[in-house]
């Protein structure tokens, strides 16, 4: 680990520390504990576990049992910007498939996950309330309706910076 790692490193500890020590509910749990960390920074880094352990009193094992039974914890950073592809029913028949294949291409990812440049998180949705509009996607939880594999394409494209 470099000097300037381990300055990172110790400067998220310090974070992590205080989000873990400014929880005002009167119940702290190692849930609640995580759920702080993650909507202060997105995501759970190693630190965030051992603070949390720490901070609990538990065990990191416990914590890390925990963190990993939530689907909705995730463990690297997110992408600048979130891009939520429907797949609810209504979106499913009225094209997400293709909708998210041209993103899945757009993205140069084949799941949910990062673009290679950490500017897009992909994920999927099971529903983002906007049936009549479908095929939807969303833009850090703003909806854009009636979808085309062209037009996802070029939003995906946009939101990385390069040219559709």
């Amino acid at each position: 680990m470099t000097t300037a790692d381990t300055k990172q490193s110790s400067a998220l500890r310090v974070e992590i520390q205080q989000i873990l020590s400014a929880q005002q509910q009167p119940t702290i749990t190692i849930l609640s504990s995580l759920l702080a960390v993650q909507d202060s920074i997105h995501y759970l880094p190693e630190e965030a576990i051992k603070e949390t352990a720490r901070f609990t009193g538990e065990t990191t094992n416990e914590v890390w049992s925990v963190a990993s039974f939530y689907t909705n914890f995730r463990f690297t950073p997110p992408g600048e910007k979130t891009l939520d592809v429907c797949w609810g029913p209504s979106c499913h028949l009225l094209g997400a498939q293709s909708i998210l294949e041209s993103v899945h291409s757009a993205l140069e990812v084949t799941e949910e996950s990062e673009s290679p440049d950490g500017k897009v998180t992909l994920k999927y949705n099971t529903c983002l309330g906007a049936c009549a509009q479908g095929p939807c996607i969303a833009i850090d939880h703003r909806v854009f309706g009636k979808q085309t594999p062209q037009s996802a394409t070029k939003i995906a494209l946009d939101l990385r910076g390069l040219k559709s």
